[in-house]
């Protein structure tokens, strides 16, 4: 139990947060009625322009209820959460409507009033955790201030409180914490600070602004789980805004999906997930890699761009990238009808989905034009690592005199293969080692043990003219394609300067090249004359794609390719690397932490943990049948976009391992590098583990039969007949 607060505490069920007014039985807790905000600023001409962010956005929200805001980059769920607050950036403001807090409006608010709201009345939990704390203030000093602000409180009994509050979200230690620095503390471990931080008042709202983009699906999992029960425990009304339909599909009751700065469908979670009416919501669906997983058919994609916001267009805004739009809809804008006779069922839209018309099963076979490539035999193997390691020294902290002779073990003893036109997908937790595997692939770091060959040359043995000269067969994509390029560079300079490094023909021929690559990737060729930060993410993707294609490599290394994507472009990326592979024979290793666009991807896949790999096979037996536990860990916490009507989460090719007693959501955190476990390295958050497991390291065995190995002592072997 939380401690109880003195006055002024919590303001009690029914009563306005302002005036402790009594408002009557219907009053919703929040009441967003027709907002429109602008952004006033400037071009790089200098020339004023308005970006009209939000134009005529209502939503409602009951005490305790859940709302999930959802949409592309730039739709303005961002927008409409900070405008609670006036949390809003420079230039902007509430040109019309009002957001009703219990009766009080906020849009006019004065600044006083709004500071007592900020953290009291309203908690926020940022995207970026490390952003939003302060470097300089100890955890406790930053969970303890909103109680020293708002509830005048001693010092005393804000530190019990925070200390409290730690404990609540899960923390370990909290008394040792509150002395640590945001920079201490693991991703998880500073967004359950950031939680503590928004609950120590006990608000009666909470606005999390994509609180788990950046976190690995355990850690997500771990703190979405959390915000559930504190939301059940406090009787806390809930606003999540994400682009990630699965974490919508299982952690809210309802949904508004935004388009362009308006809300074009609302609806309970499963009804919207099992029968949209939007014809912009039915496509994001579609796009969802969770369809095509374990067919060879192209992921729907989303044609074109959102429409620029500087000016208001004329008709149904999502009319140029609908296959269904009519004269109507590009020249009268539609305005919300129901779609149920109890009216929670709200869109937008002219030419609506037939609600009959299910969405396509996940899995569902369908006619492809053209067969993806067959991968190689094993004698075509283009990539071979062999008991790789790599550690790293740990270096002593200049502040104190003990020398730390400790290593960090990043990777431990994986052994795998790359056959030619395949794709072998890497997926595990953050700091598992996936992307310092990608490194030794390509030959950017060498490895302390072990042997990595490509096509037959042991990179430990090639002389600076052979490496230099493989390097033209290996190229990485990273995962930030803006940090990766040079932002002072034109596009052209950008693609051309592998060439250039390479002495790959003349400047025509090398330009000529460009303009091929360009075509490749579907940009314009005047692309050429333009600056990375004038591309949208998904374009900025494009080039990135293009550079690694311009040196025509055997294998690409992708680290993360689409993570920062929405599901409309990350569509468009995942079936243009499946087209170019078809036509040039290419090979991926592909680097994810998302376990569904893996699945769609690969043909066979490798699960890291910790510097080891604990399970290869076929993507599509790992996936149907998980042998060792942390795979079938991974995938039990994963939050699936696939909703049945009974609206409950389902994907086809869920795991049919039989009900083991490893089963269920993984929990606890990954063990330090540096001082890994004895024997296996999973042991200490397994619930199988023996004395066994703590003496003996497991070898790979294969007891579901050939080309599908694990390293575990007691492999979950699958129950026949079993639906997992």
């Amino acid at each position: 139990m939380m401690p109880t607060t003195q006055p002024p505490g919590p303001v009690p069920s029914g009563e306005s947060p302002l005036s402790g007014e009594p408002l009557p039985a219907h009053e919703p807790l929040l009441s967003v009625e027709d907002l429109h905000l602008s952004i006033a600023g400037r071009d790089r001409a200098g020339a004023e322009r308005t970006v009209h962010a939000l134009d005529g956005v209502s939503l409602r929200l009951a005490p305790g209820e859940a709302l999930g805001l959802v949409g592309e980059s730039g739709s303005g769920k961002t927008m409409t959460a900070l405008s609670v607050l006036g949390l809003l950036p420079p230039g902007a403001r509430v040109t019309s409507g009002r957001v009703l807090l219990e009766g009080t409006d906020l849009a006019a608010a004065p600044d006083q009033v709004l500071r007592r709201i900020r953290g009291e009345a309203v908690g926020v939990v940022f995207q970026d955790p490390l952003s939003s704390l302060n470097p300089t203030m100890t955890i406790g000093a930053q969970v303890a201030e909103p109680l020293l602000l708002h509830r005048g409180v001693s010092r005393a009994e804000a530190r019990e409180r925070a200390v409290e509050t730690l404990r609540l979200v899960g923390l370990g230690q909290p008394g040792e914490r509150m002395r640590n620095y945001p920079h201490q503390l693991s991703g998880g471990m500073r967004q359950r600070v950031a939680i503590a931080m928004a609950l120590v008042c006990e608000p009666k709202l909470l606005i999390a602004d994509e609180p788990t983009t950046a976190l690995d699906v355990t850690t997500q999992h771990q703190i979405l789980e959390l915000i559930g029960e504190l939301r059940e425990r406090l009787g806390m009304a809930l606003i999540l805004v994400s682009h990630d339909l699965g974490v919508i599909a299982r952690r809210v009751d309802r949904v508004a999906v935004m388009y362009a700065g308006k809300v074009g469908e609302q609806a309970p979670v499963a009804r919207l997930f099992t029968s949209p009416r939007h014809r912009y919501t039915q496509a994001l669906f579609d796009a969802l890699p969770e369809r095509a997983a374990g067919t060879s058919r192209p992921l729907a994609t989303i044609p074109g761009l959102p429409p620029s916001l500087t000016s208001r267009p004329a008709g149904c805004r999502f009319a140029p990238r609908c296959a269904y739009a009519t004269d109507v809809c590009r020249t009268e804008e539609p305005a919300p009808r129901p779609a149920d006779d109890e009216g929670v069922h709200t869109y937008a839209c002219f030419h609506p989905a037939d609600p009959a018309a299910r969405p396509a099963a996940p899995g569902e076979a369908r006619p492809a034009e053209d067969a993806p490539a067959s991968p190689g035999t094993d004698a075509d193997v283009l990539l071979d690592l062999d008991d790789v390691r790599r550690e790293y020294p740990l270096h002593s902290s200049p502040f104190t005199r003990r020398r730390d002779r400790r290593l960090v073990s990043a990777v431990a003893g994986v052994s795998l293969t790359v056959r030619r036109g395949e794709t072998f997908g890497i997926v595990g937790e953050s700091g598992c080692g996936k992307s310092t595997l990608g490194r030794l692939a390509v030959g950017m770091e060498k490895p302390t043990g072990g042997s990595v060959r490509f096509e037959g040359d042991d990179l430990a043995t090639l002389d600076r003219a052979h490496l230099r000269a493989h390097r033209r067969r290996v190229q990485l994509m990273f995962q930030d394609s803006y940090a990766a390029m040079d932002p002072r560079m034109r596009v052209g300079a950008i693609l051309r300067e592998p060439l250039v490094v390479q002495g790959v023909g003349d400047r025509a021929a090398q330009e000529e090249r460009v303009r091929g690559l360009l075509d490749e990737v579907g940009l314009e060729r005047g692309a050429v004359h333009r600056y990375p930060h004038e591309f949208s993410g998904g374009q900025r993707q494009r080039l990135g794609l293009a550079r690694a294609l311009a040196l025509a490599p055997s294998l690409v290394v992708a680290d993360e390719p689409v993570s920062a994507l929405d599901v409309s472009v990350q569509a468009q990326i995942l079936n243009l690397m499946r087209d170019l592979q078809r036509e040039k024979g290419l090979s991926y290793l592909f680097i994810s932490h998302d376990l569904a666009v893996v699945r769609y991807l690969a043909d066979r896949v490798g699960v890291m943990y910790l510097g080891s790999l604990v399970e290869t096979g076929p993507a599509a037996e790992v996936f149907a049948r998980p042998l060792h536990p942390y795979t079938r860990g991974l995938l039990e916490t994963a939050d699936s976009a696939v909703v049945d009507g009974a609206g409950e989460t389902a994907v086809d090719g869920a795991p049919e391992a039989g009900p083991a007693e490893g089963a269920g959501p993984l929990a606890g955190e990954t063990p330090s590098a540096a001082d890994p476990p004895s024997g296996c390295r999973f042991r200490t958050r397994c619930p199988l583990a023996t004395e066994l497991c703590a003496t003996t390291p497991p070898e790979p065995t294969a007891p579901a039969g050939e080309g599908h190995l694990v390293r575990c002592h007691f492999p979950l072997v699958p129950v026949a007949g079993s639906a997992g």
